[in-house]
């Protein structure tokens, strides 16, 4: 099935979107020693799994790809609602990937800093697509078979949701930060932001489209503080 691509309503969802990874230049000094944001995300509103077509392989395993599929939509990214002063210095161009696999785009979050080129890896013994059609970063990379790959640079800050044009239930969310503040979390729901330089922050916890309030956070000199979330 091919996705019908709707220029206007998907202007509007990434236009309600980009909002949350707007950095704005923070107070807050880069000295005394750097500090640790940690705790743990509750996703409490429910994510279905999503519908698709098992290969063989998969219905001989005892846990499903659709079970894996909802614990990694289940993932949130927590980040730094607004950087020290100075933290927008890029170093070096990151990179990262994100494969195709089982008819799924692993991983379905993915977090990078500005500048950083990811690779799409098609291991799937079939034709994938891969594109995008967010203001953050527009881009069709085609049709392409196994074992092939073709990379994207994110040069701006934003939310990137990708699809692919042969296959409907295929999609993923790319977070391009321009501070490297942020964090995936794990399984359980638990995360580490490191290296914080002490003073006070607004911190966010995203989770497939959604995010929570603001939460104001201080983060001692060589310390670390505790901040939970739950996103409904």
């Amino acid at each position: 099935m091919i996705i019908r691509r709707s220029p206007l309503v998907i202007t509007c969802f990434f236009a309600s979107l980009v909002s949350l990874v707007t950095i704005q230049p923070a107070i807050g000094a880069l000295s005394g020693r750097p500090g640790t944001i940690r705790g743990r995300v509750e996703v409490r509103r429910t994510l279905g799994p999503v519908e698709r077509r098992p290969s063989v392989a998969e219905l001989s395993t005892p846990e499903s790809a659709a079970a894996r599929d909802l614990a990694d939509r289940n993932r949130s990214v927590v980040y730094l609602e607004s950087a020290p002063r100075g933290a927008f210095e890029q170093s070096e161009a990151g990179r990262a990937a994100m494969d195709q696999r089982n008819e799924t785009f692993v991983p379905h979050v993915l977090a990078i800093t500005t500048g950083t080129t990811v690779d799409f890896p098609n291991s799937d013994r079939i034709y994938h697509n891969v594109f995008s059609l967010s203001k953050t970063k527009r881009f069709d990379l085609g049709r392409y078979p196994v074992g092939h790959s073709r990379p994207v640079r994110f040069d701006q800050p934003g939310i990137v949701r990708v699809f692919c044009d042969i296959h409907s239930h295929m999609n993923a969310f790319i977070l391009v930060f321009s501070h490297p503040f942020f964090a995936v979390t794990e399984g359980d729901g638990r995360y580490h932001i490191e290296n914080v330089p002490p003073g006070n922050y607004g911190v966010i916890a995203w989770n497939e489209g959604m995010s929570s309030e603001t939460r104001s956070v201080t983060v001692p000199d060589g310390g670390v503080a505790e901040l939970d979330f739950t996103v409904r």
